[in-house]
């Protein structure tokens, strides 16, 4: 149920902010497709820009997803901590190009955002309200 809640919420939206360590810390925000099943966003990046430089020294990652509201009763978001990988199977491809058909021309390089682990905030549950999930040992 938790991870359900969890899920539903990343594929209402499109966009997360990635925070990354390298030489120095860098923020960065970028258009996902998520896939379920993998517990993974799926990302484009070029390897040059200087989030990718980091992930390079440093595959560990955190970052955000959050709805966009004044309304207290309303907020909802997830924290998460994540490692990187190249994303070059079938079926990110196919997760990525089908949420954004258009990138295909671009022949975009794909990334691979797997969650370790995510908490949410839900305050449509009630004030503070807090759904946590993190991937088993065995993946």
């Amino acid at each position: 149920m938790e991870f359900e809640k969890i899920a539903a919420f990343i594929e209402q939206h499109h966009l997360l902010s990635l925070a990354t360590i390298g030489q120095r810390l860098w923020c960065c925000s970028m258009f996902y497709a998520f896939d379920p099943e993998a517990v993974a966003f799926i990302v484009a990046s070029d390897e040059s820009t200087e989030h990718m430089r980091n992930i390079k020294d440093n595959e560990y990652v955190a970052g955000t997803v959050a709805l966009e509201t004044k309304t207290v009763g309303k907020i909802q978001g997830i924290q998460f901590a994540a490692h990187v990988r190249k994303a070059d199977d079938e079926e990110s491809q196919r997760v990525y190009f089908t949420r954004f058909p258009y990138a295909r021309v671009m022949n975009p390089t794909l990334w691979r955002i797997e969650l370790d682990e995510v908490k949410m905030t839900d305050n449509t549950l009630g004030f503070g309200k807090k759904i946590s999930w993190k991937r088993s040992p065995s993946g």
